[in-house]
């Protein structure tokens, strides 16, 4: 039997297969995803991916891919990323995702709308049959307006709790706020997008909606790949 981290690592390590020389590679946030950056940065070095450009979706992770020696270019350079390998908190079967747990959601979102392919890796405790679930949805906010988007998110049924990190407020790459928004099972997922993106001082939210093209499961069974529509 394995253990939770190994099969992040397995996971991970997985989705690196599918990069080829040459391409835009969106670089993903989070314990799991931090396996493929390394395995990639591995085939880099030994020459298998030639020409590889990597897009970082957090400030950290920019830092971690130069220490391994990967080049990065931006969605300036380059507006259409290949492929995303990116990590996720919750995933139902019709592979519906709750991202943000890190705090990179609003950078992810943007790495992953731009990118022609959006592959999750994820251990198989990830896996819900509803998202909100097992996690409440990460809502970025900003400063200036963080209590009336808490208050427009207990309208909707949340219970929001501001997040705090070292005893201090958390604060994204883009200098905003998180509300951690607990509202159990989500039976609307569109719906619930469409009220958060109505208030102002929502910036962005971690429902993924119909993004993700291939999600890569590890777990006691093996590896696992699942496509929309099974």
């Amino acid at each position: 039997m394995g253990t939770v981290e190994g099969y992040k690592r397995q996971a991970g390590e997985a989705a690196v297969n599918l990069v080829q020389p040459g391409m835009v590679v969106g670089l993903g946030y989070g314990s799991t995803a931090a396996y493929a950056l390394r395995r990639l940065a591995d085939r880099f070095r030994s020459g298998e991916l030639e020409g590889l450009l990597g897009v970082p979706t957090a400030l950290e992770v920019e830092q971690r891919a130069g220490e391994l020696g990967l080049p990065l270019t931006t969605l300036e350079q380059h507006p259409q990323i290949d492929l995303t390998i990116d990590g996720a908190d919750e995933v139902d079967p019709d592979l519906n995702l709750i991202k943000g747990g890190g705090g990179a959601l609003l950078r992810e979102k943007i790495v992953a709308d731009a990118s022609r392919r959006l592959i999750i890796v994820v251990d198989d405790t990830k896996l819900s049959p509803q998202l909100g679930t097992r996690f409440a949805l990460p809502v970025e906010v900003l400063p200036f307006g963080w209590a009336s988007a808490a208050g427009y998110l207990e309208s909707l049924g949340a219970e929001p709790a501001l997040r705090i990190r070292n005893d201090q407020r958390f604060v994204t790459d883009q200098g905003n706020w998180i509300l951690d928004a607990a509202f159990g099972p989500i039976s609307d997922l569109p719906g619930l997008a469409t009220k958060l993106d109505r208030h102002p001082a929502i910036i962005g939210h971690g429902l993924f909606i119909g993004m993700a093209t291939q999600v890569i499961v590890a777990g006691e069974n093996g590896i696992r790949q699942i496509r929309p529509g099974g």
